[in-house]
């Protein structure tokens, strides 16, 4: 049975097909861990130069953040270990490749900014969130300054204080 465009059932089956594997916000992945090894500070959003079996991936949920890190060289972004998983039915003809190295798009100002902070002030730029924008993938990376032991330690105190904080509030209502 077909539907026409503008009776209830087509319509229905629009709007299946385009919250597919996603969530309601957009966002693709998260990088948790950056928060608790590096003490983040300005935030740039950047485009990703992708293939077309990457792009599927992404829309299946089928990558990870976790150990993802930007490196500038020659007046260019790359992304470096994100894991991007290709399905099983990626094409035959391409050999998909996990853990290659991804080009960013970001704007000439935005690109001598970074390269200052890094080279000159020491920071390191990581990988933070990846989200869908308009259509396209969208990877936010951060300025970041690496903690050492006793602030990882002091995070994960005020972390557990303000749990606590919680239960004692919930507990008192």
């Amino acid at each position: 049975m077909l539907a026409c465009p503008g009776t209830h059932m087509g319509v229905m089956a629009k709007a299946d097909k385009k919250g597919k594997g996603t969530s309601a916000s957009g966002t693709i992945a998260l990088n948790r861990k950056s928060r608790f090894d590096y003490s983040l500070e300005d935030r740039f959003e950047a485009g990703l130069v992708l293939q077309g079996w990457e792009v599927k991936s992404l829309r299946a949920g089928k990558v990870q953040l976790r150990d993802a890190y930007v490196v500038i060289k020659d007046a260019e972004a790359f992304l470096f270990g994100a894991l991007i998983d290709p399905l099983p039915t990626a094409s035959t003809h391409i050999v998909p490749e996990a853990q290659r190295t991804r080009k960013l798009l970001l704007h000439q100002h935005e690109l001598s900014r970074l390269i200052g902070a890094v080279e000159r002030k020491g920071y390191t730029l990581v990988a933070t969130a990846m989200y869908w924008k308009g259509g396209r993938a969208k990877l936010e990376i951060a300025l970041a300054k690496g903690k050492k032991a006793h602030d990882k330690r002091e995070t994960e105190r005020e972390r557990d204080w303000q749990r606590e904080k919680g239960r004692l509030m919930k507990k008192a209502v």
